[in-house]
């Protein structure tokens, strides 16, 4: 049986085929369809961009809660280029004057910069931000691993806990875990063998004697 949210997105796909995707009267149908995704850690960007497309053709009908949601269902998509995206399709009145967007454009340029202590200490500051978006503190540590893992070959236990946001030091291990990593005695934990991971690649050429006869021939 099918989920809550995959009833929805089968009828949201269906509303945002042809010039219909454009009537300002699905919206109410839309913005439910964000929230959804925001309580069951689900996400639809084609749904949330249409969302975005019609409040620039309407303005009136713009809601600051429903574009902060979009924006940080799209941080959770890190380090697909989503966020920009939906950056790009907001009004810079909105961008500047409303409150709850401009600190989520804050905290979005914080990890794009990979700033990830800031981005903890600027969150903790405005924890009603993420309210009923579910799994977003665990989406921004699996990104947050992505770019340990393709910059780091060993990294300070401390410094990875700080990265992760991790104060009591409780969700190092579930990531080092998830991810093959291991630690020694002195608190250094081991990404990456770069020597694993660079393979000799044997090239062989097949270049029979009919090929070339010609062109010897000629040479000669």
């Amino acid at each position: 049986m099918s989920s809550p949210f995959e009833q929805v997105r089968a009828s949201v796909v269906q509303l945002l085929r042809g010039i219909d995707r454009y009537n300002p009267e699905n919206l109410p149908t839309l913005e439910r369809y964000v929230e959804t995704q925001a309580k069951e850690n689900a996400y639809d960007l084609e749904a949330n961009l249409a969302v975005l497309k019609l409040y620039q053709f309407n303005p009136v009908y713009f809601q600051v809660p429903v574009t902060s949601q979009i924006l940080l269902k799209a941080l959770t998509n890190l380090p697909h280029t989503d966020f920009t995206l939906c950056k790009c399709m907001i009004e810079q009145t909105h961008q500047q004057e409303e409150r709850p967007i401009r600190q989520i454009l804050y905290l979005g340029n914080l990890l794009e910069t990979c700033h990830f202590q800031s981005f903890w200490t600027s969150l903790e500051e405005n924890r009603e931000l993420i309210d009923g978006i579910t799994g977003f503190e665990d989406s921004v540590r699996k990104f947050i691993c992505h770019v340990v893992g393709i910059t780091y070959q060993t990294i300070e236990h401390r410094l990875l806990a700080e990265m992760l946001g991790d104060p009591l030091d409780t969700q190092v291990k579930v990531w080092m875990n998830k991810y093959g990593w291991t630690e020694n005695e002195e608190g250094q934990i081991f990404v990456f063998n770069q020597e694993e991971s660079v393979k000799p690649k044997n090239i062989v050429e097949k270049i029979d004697f009919e090929s070339v006869s010609s062109i010897m021939a000629t040479s000669q």
